[in-house]
């Protein structure tokens, strides 16, 4: 049985902005670079951008999921990162990728997200989430 089915699972959604100065080529890289660094952790996820705000919901072990988001908190190519929500998980979602990518036409639909928090939050990306066209 794979490790990652062993141990207790966490989920953490946050929202951020995209730096002013942080050319849009930034994100590429960014969903690149969470491609490698996740499988290597042993983290899944979706990542969501809407041309100026990033959504993202991870999955994986506390420790690594945490250490994840600080990592993310300190990155200059966000700003004003928002935790929505974090806490124990049952199940993963995103079993066929290490990080989902999609880019999103409509920003209302994170600008509303972001004002939740908690398991509203969570309800929330999971109706988006099947409205994506994910870039796995």
């Amino acid at each position: 049985m794979p490790a990652y089915l062993l141990r207790p699972l966490h989920q953490l959604l946050y929202v951020s902005f995209l730096a002013p100065e942080a050319p849009l080529s930034v994100v590429a890289d960014i969903a690149r670079r969470a491609r490698i660094v996740n499988k290597q952790i042993d983290i899944t996820g979706v990542l969501v951008f809407d041309g100026q705000r990033f959504c993202q919901h991870l999955e994986g072990s506390m420790k690594a999921v945490v250490k994840l988001f600080e990592d993310i908190c300190r990155d200059t190519r966000h700003v004003n990162v928002g935790l929505l929500h974090q806490g124990p998980l049952d199940k993963r979602r995103y079993l066929n990728f290490s990080m989902g990518f999609a880019d999103l036409q409509d920003v209302d639909q994170l600008e509303v997200l972001e004002r939740l928090s908690g398991e509203p939050a969570v309800a929330a990306f999971d109706v988006l989430y099947a409205t994506l066209d994910i870039n796995a």
